[in-house]
């Protein structure tokens, strides 16, 4: 080793005698920030054993200067609409121990600043905010927000389909969104209230209206149905539930959630209309469970922190992320139906690639049939309703 120096306690650089090697540059994040300025080194110190004072100066600034723009693009605010019910708060928590959320945003027509001040006592670095239950409140909330997760509404009961709930949730989720359109435009924006197959299109048509819609950044979460499917799977052939990763594709509600278990290492169960069902209708098994005291919460909340975690991964450079989602598709427009879940890889703009739904079996052909017909009503029910209920 021909020279060690270090003008700053935090940043060492380790210079060999061969400018072939590598200079070293220790103290974590500084390694890969000062990288190309290692490579600059190597440069001014070909032919020579020393290389002079000024070098570890100039390093330093430049890495100060990347360290501070890294941080700037890794800022993140996350905001909760519903956050004091029963997704909103164990999906709040959940937030609160993401590392990539620097600012979580509370807001509910109830108990808002109450969920926020125990969220904030988790000992994580994000800063959490409650807000008041008005006008103001709902705005200062979704300002300079890059990320808008809506669980709000009421939540099924035993005998209640999810289309059962339009009625409640419809004009719940219209004025939610016509805030948002209002606030954070640019933000993306994760719809968990039911029924997901009609409330979507909702905040596309409120989005429209206000001249602000990006079909990039709206997304149905319908990660659970996946969620689902890998877990029941798991049961069956005694596997690691992380080692399965279902497609399932369609929408979110009953028959329009199609798994395509042909698709995946067990092509057998296709056939197996048990399991088919189960995971059709897996959140009646939980409301019958609960006896009507609930729905599936924290799988849901779960669900949901993993989408919004996905969203930030891709926002904050993160390249192959994939996850499913209920989007503004192209998949089958040409059948009159504008919105569609499937895989769908993500980026720093949101969607970045919607993939097809690829090679299914004759069984899932007729699933996909059934899917299609209840699918293009639901949608067609968001935009009517928004067309005979505009937002005031």
């Amino acid at each position: 080793m021909a020279s060690c120096f270090s003008s700053y306690p935090d940043f060492i650089i380790l210079l060999t005698e061969s400018p072939s090697r590598h200079v070293s540059l220790f103290r974590g994040e500084l390694w890969a920030r000062a990288a190309p300025y290692g490579r600059m080194l190597r440069a001014l110190g070909a032919g020579s054993n020393h290389i002079t004072m000024f070098a570890a100066r100039a390093v330093f600034a430049a890495g100060q200067r990347r360290a501070f723009s890294a941080s700037a693009r890794n800022l993140s605010k996350v905001t909760v609409l519903g956050a004091a019910g029963g997704i909103g708060q164990p999906l709040s928590l959940l937030l609160k121990m993401n590392p990539r959320v620097t600012e979580l945003a509370l807001y509910d027509i109830r108990g808002g600043p109450g969920v926020a001040a125990d969220v904030s006592h988790v000992n994580t670095k994000s800063t959490v905010t409650g807000y008041d239950p008005s006008p103001e409140g709902l705005a200062a909330a979704l300002k300079g927000s890059d990320v808008v997760v809506i669980p709000a509404g009421v939540p099924r009961k035993p005998g209640m389909t999810r289309d059962d709930l339009f009625n409640t949730n419809a004009s719940i989720v219209r004025d939610l969104a016509k805030a948002a359109a209002e606030s954070c435009p640019e933000a993306n924006l994760l719809i968990i209230s039911n029924p997901v197959n009609s409330t979507v299109p909702i905040c596309a048509e409120v989005f429209k209206a206000r001249g602000v819609y990006n079909p990039k950044r709206l997304f149905g979460v319908t990660t659970l149905d996946v969620v689902r499917a890998s877990r029941f799977v798991s049961e069956i052939k005694g596997t690691d539930p992380k080692d399965e990763n279902i497609t399932v594709v369609g929408g979110h509600s009953g028959v329009t959630i199609v798994p395509l278990f042909s698709q995946s290492k067990h092509p057998d169960l296709s056939s197996n209309e048990k399991l088919i069902n189960r995971v059709q209708f897996g959140g009646d098994e939980v409301v019958k469970a609960k006896d009507g005291a609930g729905s599936a919460t924290l799988s849901m909340a779960m669900a949901g922190a993993r989408m919004t975690d996905a969203v930030l991964r891709a926002a904050q450079g993160e390249k192959g992320v994939v996850e499913p989602s209920f989007v503004d598709s192209p998949l089958y427009k040409d059948q009159g139906i504008d919105f569609f879940a499937s895989k769908v890889e993500l980026g720093p703009n949101g969607v970045e690639k919607i993939l097809p739904v690829g090679q299914v079996d004759a069984i899932e052909e007729k699933l996909l049939e059934a899917c299609l017909v209840d699918l293009k009503k639901n949608i067609a029910k968001g935009v009517s309703f928004v067309a005979s209920n505009p937002p005031k």
